[in-house]
């Protein structure tokens, strides 16, 4: 079967605007979680947040087009760029063997609620045109699509928190299937509005810590949610034939793909974990059984529930061999762009052969039962890197990332 590849990646997330800025940061272990200060947050409990710092339509996009986008949009469109450029694919490929899969989950919330309040103040003929596209969650895959000239497969997959690592894992089968050569894969996300904060607050998913610094605690005993983060990421994905066949530089491999759902609750993750269990199997199997040390780049969200359950997982499937951290310390949940926010973390760090930190985590839940790293970066040598993504409605997705052979 033919192996996939990524050859271009691109990122802007509240830790770096681009790929070099979150690498350094990343393996720093500086986060980006900060006090809120775009809205009044005095009737809620939740205070931080992790956006995207000193952004600036302007720097990248005409008046025209930053109008036409959601800033969900904007971002989506700024990370597939530089994945494109990175990888060079539009200097040889067919554009109809180039496929788009770009997500979101929430799409453009800050329009749809910008628009409600024009509804409500100037009346129904006020509100914009643009309205309908720039709300729509396939509207940055279409973007891509028209920003690049890709006419071949395109969609937006939603599954809640791990959208774009499915996206990831089907356009590996579109490339491998032989459905295209090539397919830009990712997604954005810029739901740090108060509606969205309030409904996560009340849910009980969110962090109440008001200390920056102590506020995402991935598998800690004193964690206590998630912190609401922004951003976007991208992967330029091809067929090891086609990128070699132009000379491009392989950064490493997606050699496995697992994708299963608890069937169970629309929002709490099933504590048994057996699909957990059966979405690594599968993506492990996919890729070939290998008897080494591997890095697990875990969903971590910092909840309760959600740590024990994945950290149980881990430990069932993957034993002493998984050495684990969760970005997510640092970038805070970037929801639908998280999964690949955090395949590109898992490919800087086979490129490095260094685990990001867990930031932030200093003691261990005493039900925590894996190797997590956590106050600085640890290098070791390894060549596998398996990246996890679950959400709400019980959507769970295992992707496996081997080193590119050298």
């Amino acid at each position: 079967m033919e192996k996939v590849v990524i050859t271009g990646m691109g990122v802007i997330s509240p830790i770096g605007k681009n790929v070099a800025e979150f690498q350094e940061n990343l393996f720093a272990g500086r986060h980006g979680i900060v006090t809120i200060d775009h809205f009044d947050t005095t009737d809620l409990a939740v205070q931080v947040n992790a956006p995207v710092k000193d952004y600036d339509a302007d720097e990248y996009f005409s008046e025209r087009d930053a109008h036409r986008m959601d800033t969900y949009s904007q971002y989506g469109v700024i990370a597939a760029r530089e994945a494109v450029q990175e990888s060079r694919i539009l200097d040889d490929v067919d554009p109809y063997r180039l496929g788009v899969y770009m997500t979101t989950t929430f799409g453009g919330t800050g329009t749809i609620l910008r628009e409600h309040v024009t509804m409500e103040q100037q009346g129904a003929r006020k509100v914009s045109p643009l309205m309908v596209p720039k709300f729509l969650v396939n509207h940055l895959s279409g973007l891509v699509a028209i920003d690049v000239g890709a006419r071949g497969p395109a969609a937006a997959h939603g599954a809640a928190c791990a959208a774009s690592a499915v996206s990831i894992g089907e356009g590996m089968r579109a490339i491998r299937h032989g459905y295209a050569d090539a397919v830009i894969c990712g997604g954005g996300e810029a739901a740090t509005q108060k509606l969205i904060v309030s409904g996560f607050q009340n849910l009980r998913a969110l962090t109440v810590e008001t200390d920056p610094d102590r506020a995402c605690l991935p598998f800690d005993k004193h964690r206590s949610g998630f912190v609401m983060g922004e951003g976007a990421g991208a992967l330029v994905l091809e067929s090891e034939s086609h990128a070699k066949a132009r000379g491009a530089t392989i950064l490493a491999e997606v050699s496995g793909y697992g994708l299963t759902n608890d069937a169970e609750h629309i929002t709490a993750p099933a504590l048994h974990g057996e699909s957990v269990d059966r979405a690594i199997a599968d993506a492990i199997a996919d890729a070939g059984v290998r008897d080494e040390t591997l890095y697990v780049n875990a969903h971590g969200t910092s909840t309760i529930k959600n740590d024990r359950l994945e950290s149980a997982a881990i430990a069932r499937m993957l034993g002493g061999k998984a050495v684990v951290s969760s970005t997510k310390s640092m970038t805070g949940h970037l929801i639908g762009a998280a999964g690949v926010v955090e395949a590109v973390a898992s490919v800087l760090a086979l490129r490095e052969q260094s685990v990001p930190p867990t930031v932030g985590t200093t003691e261990l839940d005493e039900d925590i039962h894996v190797d997590v790293v956590h106050g600085a970066a640890r290098s070791m040598e390894f060549s596998r890197a398996v990246s996890l993504s679950l959400g709400f409605g019980g959507h769970n997705a295992c992707l496996v990332l081997d080193r590119a052979e050298e």
